[in-house]
């Protein structure tokens, strides 16, 4: 029995991080983890993908590199994007160039909340509301790394609510650029007078309204002053 197991080919510890890098993407493009959703824990993708815990580390280190994971500290791994494009706009991203990413924020975003207003569903609406309670016990909390994902939750939620997978997955690709953006308004402190409010946002997209959830989703994505 050793001898025979003994001859059996063991693949190259490259081979198995490969292979496991495969066996996820193909999990991310098949749906079964969506973008925006959460993957499983290391544990429980060891055990789904039978390989070593080494092995899964790498596996989603490569695409966490790739920008198709992200790790959130203390909440877990995320799919963020189904593609490469996200260390790309990373790449590119400075301070420099934050009016930029503003513009692609407000390409986005307006479109999503018009579209919204038009296709959003109870749960969209529920989704919108839990975020929105979110974003504002953030605000409370002083802290601003907690408010800038609560935001980019918010706004996350609204694109969701937009049933349109294409720009779901773009937006998702230019997460981490689009975060900056808040965080590089907030500064060092949330202040009262960089405080926006979003529940005007979020009710025009409940009243049915693309024009006035269109108009909401712009005000407050207007390029940096000197831009």
């Amino acid at each position: 029995m050793t001898r025979a197991l003994d001859s059996v080919a063991v693949p190259p510890r490259g081979h198995r991080v490969r292979q496991t890098i495969e066996q996820l993407r193909a999990r991310i493009l098949g749906g079964e983890w969506p973008v925006g959703g959460r993957i499983p824990t290391e544990p429980q993708l060891v055990a789904a993908l039978g390989v070593g815990r080494n092995t899964v580390r790498e596996a989603v280190r490569a695409l966490v590199h790739a920008g198709v994971l992200e790790c959130r500290q203390g909440s877990g791994t995320y799919v963020v994007s189904t593609d490469e494009l996200a260390p790309v706009v990373a790449r590119r991203l400075t301070d420099d160039r934050m009016a930029e990413v503003v513009e692609v924020r407000r390409a986005f975003e307006v479109e999503a909340a018009r579209l919204a207003a038009l296709r959003r569903t109870p749960a969209d609406l529920a989704a919108l509301d839990a975020a929105l309670d979110a974003r504002e016990v953030a605000w409370r909390s002083g802290r601003v790394d907690e408010f800038v994902e609560a935001d980019a939750a918010l706004h996350s939620a609204v694109v969701a609510a937009a049933h349109n997978g294409m720009l779901a997955e773009l937006y998702a690709s230019v997460g981490a650029a689009l975060r900056s953006t808040v965080a590089h308004a907030m500064g060092d402190a949330l202040e009262p007078e960089r405080y926006v409010d979003h529940g005007r946002l979020v009710e025009a997209i409940r009243d049915g309204d693309p024009a006035r959830a269109a108009i909401e989703a712009g005000a407050f994505l207007e390029p940096p002053s000197g831009a």
